[in-house]
Parts: structure tokens; sequence; C-alpha cells
């Protein structure tokens, strides 16, 4: 796992963090930090973090880089 899939793993994990705050207690930290779903830094981060989950889709189709692997569906 390169350290950029590291980050994106992070990243994702934090907003499904977010998202389950929201469900349950109807609480965005994204938009509390920021002031707002509609502000241009709460937008910045949704983006960053959407493209961090869409790398994360590539490790269901690759195995780990390191040991050389690759894992078939």
């Amino acid at each position: 796992m390169t350290v950029l899939d590291r980050i994106a793993l992070c990243l994702a994990i934090l907003g499904g963090i977010n998202w389950g705050c929201v469900g349950l207690f109807n609480f965005d930290f994204v938009a509390g930090i920021f002031g707002g779903q509609a502000a241009v830094g709460s937008r910045i981060i949704y983006v960053v973090i959407a493209v961090a989950a869409l790398w994360c889709i590539r490790a269901l189709f690759y195995g780990d880089e390191e040991s050389g692997e690759r894992e078939h569906t």
C-alpha cells in the first residue's frame, strides 16, 4: 500500500465518520468547522474526500502492490 493509498483511505474513513455523525446526530463536522455546507472551504473538503473515496475503489481490483500479488474477483 502506497502513501497515497493510505492518505486516501484515511480521508475516506473520515468522510464516513462525518456521514455517520450526520445520520446519527444531525451534525456535520465539516460544515461546522468551515461555516456551513455551502461555504467554499466545506465544498473543497467534500470534493477532496470524494476523490479520495474514488481512489480507494482501485483497492477492490488490485491486491497488495508491495508483495506483487493481485487479487482476481
